[in-house]
């Protein structure tokens, strides 16, 4: 089984700071993630300036009456802060990931090497956009919130039209906080199975249960959104994973990893200790005395199971006994 491919989003939760962002890839490296992901954009190609922000922008936000631009060119990074990050990740060990949100920013990360890209849930019906991206010939990992089985089919199809890499997708949905009852966790697997491509999970829930129930219903990437600290300032920390809890979600998701295995039935190594205490034997129900024959009512079965199985019974009925047994005595039938 392929080792899950699990993101540490650390999206925008930067808040700016290059002294954050850093912190922020310590802390993903730290809980054992295979990448932390940010976000590239310009807020001038991104959004018009009179555009409103999300209800849990405006409800996260200490100024509500911000728009979504001006809360966005407060969280961009430079393409140097780009260059520093990507520095700063290969010599902690963990792949850099971006979110490009226009097509200059996915120029600019296809020009840094960054070999993967990610198309976030609002892109998923941007024509152009999607041509870019297929048109690199990276993997993409497709996320598909708001989306539609049709949506998510015609975006597939543009990506592969366009010369795309592997493509994966994310079943997610873009409410922050999302409620459990809207995960609808069981899309993911439809997604598979309808478009015929590995699938995985973004996680926007409160806590970590979903992930880990992901990770055991088959997905091949999990990305969950973390922070500092959820009281910090800014959009995305009321819904994302401190440190520790973060540690815990991999932990708990590489645990359900090994649980899965490979799916052949057969006993394990750690159990196989347990077999002959477990299992049972055919024994002397009373004692039983040389030449008579074995019957119903003069054997049983007992463990431990070190003598002859039970699943043999019909095979010793019937045989007659070649020595005295005691009452509990194992039998020693000759077939």
């Amino acid at each position: 089984m392929n080792k899950i491919f699990i993101i540490a989003e650390a999206g925008v939760n930067h808040n700016g700071s290059m002294e954050t962002a850093k912190r922020m890839i310590d802390a993903a490296a730290d809980a054992g993630a295979d990448a932390v992901k940010f976000q590239t954009f310009r807020a001038d190609s991104l959004v018009r300036k009179d555009a409103r922000k999300a209800a849990y922008q405006q409800e996260n936000g200490a100024d509500k009456q911000e728009s979504q631009y001006e809360m966005l060119k407060k969280l961009e990074l430079t393409e140097a802060m780009h260059q520093e990050l990507m520095d700063y990740c290969r010599d902690k060990g963990i792949l850099f990931l971006s979110t490009p949100f226009d097509i200059d920013s996915i120029r600019m990360l296809v020009d840094y090497g960054m070999d993967i890209l990610k198309v976030p849930s609002g892109e998923i019906t941007n024509y152009p956009y999607l041509r870019e991206i297929g048109r690199t010939g990276r993997p993409v990992i497709l996320s598909t919130g708001m989306c539609c089985l049709e949506e998510v089919r015609e975006a597939v199809h543009i990506l592969q039209e366009s010369g795309s890499g592997e493509i994966t997708l994310l079943h997610c949905n873009t409410e922050y906080p999302t409620p459990m009852e809207d995960v609808n966790l069981q899309a993911m697997c439809t997604l598979r199975e309808e478009l015929h491509l590995p699938a995985g999970y973004s996680d926007h829930t409160l806590g970590i249960e979903v992930p880990v129930a992901a990770a055991a219903l088959g997905a091949v990437v999990i990305e969950k959104h973390f922070t500092l600290d959820r009281c910090m300032e800014g959009p995305d920390h009321k819904a994302s994973l401190e440190p520790e809890e973060l540690k815990e979600m991999v932990r708990a998701v590489r645990n359900i990893e090994k649980a899965l295995g490979d799916g052949m039935k057969r006993p394990s190594p750690s159990e196989m200790k347990n077999r002959d205490v477990a299992r049972k034997s055919i024994v002397a129900k009373s004692k039983i005395r040389k030449g008579e024959v074995f019957t119903e009512e003069n054997l049983t079965a007992k463990r431990p199971g070190s003598g002859v199985s039970p699943m043999r019974w019909k095979d010793v009925i019937g045989l007659t006994a070649d020595r005295d047994y005691a009452q509990d005595e194992m039998i020693e039938a000759i077939f």
